[in-house]
């Protein structure tokens, strides 16, 4: 009993250990520890940790009361982010694998900084800077510095409670840097707030004053202010303020009122305010300028001025300026001016008063324009069946052009601010009276333009019909619709281009080629110029004929004839005619078969090359005979023992025979002697049974082919002389 207990005992302490091998595997991984918890900004705490091994990331945990914040990072040391500034917050830390994450560590304690104070800074004298604040969360006190924005000189740095402080004996227009933090009751600095300030400028000194009378304008000059980024020059009066801006170290008041009083000042300003107003200058100007001007042009080409008088005006003088910058002026004691004027032109005049002070202000500027000229140099920069461009050269003082063609009661009107015109809905081939009108809004059209004669091109002609003669000449007809115009007939297409005029109502197309399609245009010219082209009219020469044709025997009463392709060509009608009579054939192929053919008769050969649409070609070639009839009656006789004579009856017409004898022994060929109607084959071997084919031979020397074929048994016994035994016929192979 105690043995089997045991080994009980073993087994199951074996499955423990198995059981625990598996679950180890499977564990996650162990709990961190925190070394140390930190704040260096007020919105995160920094975690430091010991490496857990087999983790592969860590989640950090900040929690402030209910609110909990968590980061997850992959090794040590860590940061949560997100928090609040000067707050307590308990850190922990798990580790976390891919079986699964650890309890969480024990919780550190860490509390962040202090936030930044939030500056408000300012210059409220040229050699000082103002830094305020609101008040920070825990904070027992603030540290604030100041120092130049270059880096240069000194630092200058105040600890204090309160929440603002006043840096002083500070340079004037100068940048400054201003960096504040608070700390707490540990003496812990916070986060730290930075920005730049700059001082205020110094009033300007030496202020210089120019006046200038004629354009009622002072400049302005003085001595130039450390760090100030802009000056204002003030001009003030009993009844007016005026001023100006600029960057440099003078500036001109524009716009000042005549017989006026002003005191100048300058100021200096930064983006940290103005200087104080420094002492001012005292400045007066020029008399006014003469008002209730008018302008009258009694006679065309004089104009005459009149003005009020004006106080502390001593003498006036009046300007005239045409706008080609010509100016003429007259000086004179009273109110009045006399001036000669041009067409064309827009005169500008203006009077000025003058006194001890100088040349008054300039007043309001008056104009008067004079009638525009008239344009002289029209021009057609083309001419077309139903409009006219024409252009001149722009006249003075035309703000508008006024175009008008008029043919009889017919009036066609264009008007346009360039020197061009495009006149449409013209009639062609029509003489037209054109002028043009200049125009102004000041003093309306000028009427007294001359005018010219100009005429439209031709009208288009109208294509009546096209036809062919017998010599294959194209003529083209068409409706004459112009005086003394020439017309020029195209016909464009694949293979070229081609023409012919005439300045009648016809013209004739040579050497079109066969087979090919064209589209013929008709234009008619005249000396005005080109009519547009008429509406085009499709043209289809006749297909052309084959360049050759082959006939060939097929048999005694069949040819096969065959030809090249015609261009343009679809259908063929091919016909051999004899006195005996016609053979024909219609087919869209190159080649046809033909029966009925009457052996050794000549033959006409023909042929109709027919296009798509139906027209046709009369194609003729050389005549072809017939080839020899192949003889009747053919029959062999025993010459001898071993000779043979093959008779036959001849054909119609005179031809030459060959005849051969194919037997297995060898084939026996003889051929007879001109005008004979039979030929001997002399050692042929008897026994044998032979077949025989008489054929014409052609004057080519070939033989035909397809002639019957006879067979014969050639005896060894028997007579020696008389017929062989005839044993039948065989179709010629």
């Amino acid at each position: 009993m105690a043995g089997g207990s045991m080994e009980c005992l073993s087994v199951i302490g074996f499955s423990l250990f198995y059981l625990k091998m598996v679950a180890s595997a499977k564990t996650a991984p162990e709990i961190p520890t925190i070394d140390q918890a930190y704040s260096k900004i007020s919105n995160s705490i920094t975690v430091e940790w010991a490496t857990v091994p087999g983790a592969t990331s860590y989640l950090l945990t900040a929690k402030d009361g209910n609110t909990v914040i968590e980061t997850m990072v992959a090794n040590s040391p860590g940061t949560v982010t997100g928090l609040k500034a000067a707050t307590l917050y308990q850190i922990t830390v798990r580790s976390i694998s891919a079986a699964g994450r650890s309890q969480p560590s024990s919780p550190k304690q860490a509390k962040t900084v202090l936030a930044a104070p939030i500056l408000e800074v300012s210059s409220p004298s040229p050699d000082s800077i103002l830094v305020q604040w609101e008040a920070v969360y825990m904070a027992m006190g603030f540290s604030v510095s100041i120092m130049r924005a270059n880096g240069l000189g000194r630092i200058w740095k105040e600890n204090t409670t309160n929440t603002s402080l006043t840096f002083t004996s500070l340079d004037a227009g100068t940048l400054y840097t201003v960096k504040a933090y608070a700390w707490n009751a540990n003496g812990t600095p916070g986060d730290d707030s930075t920005c730049n300030q700059r001082t205020s400028p110094r009033s300007p000194a030496n202020i210089q004053v120019s006046f200038d009378s004629g354009a009622l304008k002072a400049s302005v000059s003085w001595a130039p202010t450390e760090g100030a980024f802009n000056y204002t020059v003030m001009a003030l009066s009993d009844s007016s303020k005026l001023s100006c801006s600029t960057t440099f170290s003078s500036c001109t008041v524009s716009s000042l009122q005549c017989g006026t009083e002003y005191l100048i000042s300058v100021l200096a300003s930064n983006d940290a305010g103005s200087s104080k107003s420094a002492s001012a200058v005292t400045l007066k100007t020029v008399a006014c300028a003469p008002g209730r001007v008018t302008i009258q042009e009694d006679t065309p080409g004089h104009l005459s001025v009149t003005w009020s008088n004006v106080v502390l005006g001593d003498y006036y003088v009046a300007f005239v300026k045409s706008d080609d910058g010509l100016e003429v002026h007259c000086n004179t004691s009273l109110t009045q001016c006399n001036f000669l004027s041009e067409c064309g032109f827009t005169y500008f005049i203006s009077v000025f008063a003058y006194n001890k002070a100088g040349q008054s202000p300039l007043g309001d500027v008056f104009n008067y324009t004079t009638a525009p000229c008239c344009p002289s140099d029209i021009s057609p920069v083309l001419v077309s069946s139903d409009r006219v461009e024409i252009v001149w050269s722009p006249v003075r003082g035309a703000e508008l052009y006024e175009t008008k063609a008029v043919d009889g009661f017919t009036v066609v009107e264009c008007n346009d601010t360039a020197p061009a015109c495009t006149l449409s809905a013209l009639e062609c081939d029509t003489k037209y009276n054109i002028t043009v009108y200049s125009f102004s809004g000041a003093r309306g059209s000028n009427m007294s333009c001359a005018s010219r004669f100009i005429t439209t091109a031709p009208c288009s002609p109208e294509i009546k019909n096209i036809s062919k003669d017998a010599f294959s000449m194209i003529h083209v007809r068409w409706r004459p619709t112009n005086d003394d115009a020439t017309y020029t007939v195209t016909a464009q297409g694949e293979k070229g281009r081609y023409q012919c005029s005439s300045s009648g109502e016809s013209c004739a197309l040579g050497g079109l080629p066969c087979g090919s399609t064209f589209s013929v245009t008709a234009v008619a010219e005249t000396q005005a110029g080109r009519s547009l082209p008429s509406y085009t009219v499709p043209l289809e020469t006749v297909p052309c004929c084959p360049a050759s044709l082959t006939v060939t025997q097929v048999t005694q009463s069949v040819i096969n004839v065959s030809w090249t392709i015609g261009t343009g060509a679809q259908t063929y009608v091919t016909v051999l005619e004899s006195h005996t009579g016609q053979s024909k054939c219609l087919t869209h192929q190159n080649h046809c078969l033909l029966g009925c053919i009457t052996c050794g008769i000549n033959y006409t050969v023909a042929m109709k090359a027919i296009s798509a649409t139906g027209l046709t070609a009369d194609c003729t070639y050389h005549s072809y005979s017939s080839s020899a009839c192949c003889p009747l009656g053919v029959k062999l006789y025993r010459l001898g023992p071993n000779g043979i004579r093959i008779y036959w009856q001849a054909s119609r017409g005179s031809a030459n025979y060959s005849t051969d004898l194919y037997g297995s022994k060898g084939i026996f060929t003889c051929a007879p002697s001109a005008g004979l109607s039979f030929c001997d084959v002399t050692e042929i071997p008897c026994g044998d049974v032979y077949t025989v084919v008489v054929s014409p031979v052609a004057e080519t020397g070939l033989k035909l082919t397809f002639c019957p074929k006879k067979i014969y048994s050639v005896t060894c016994s028997g007579s020696t002389l008389g017929m062989v035994i005839y044993r039948g016929k065989r179709n010629a192979e």
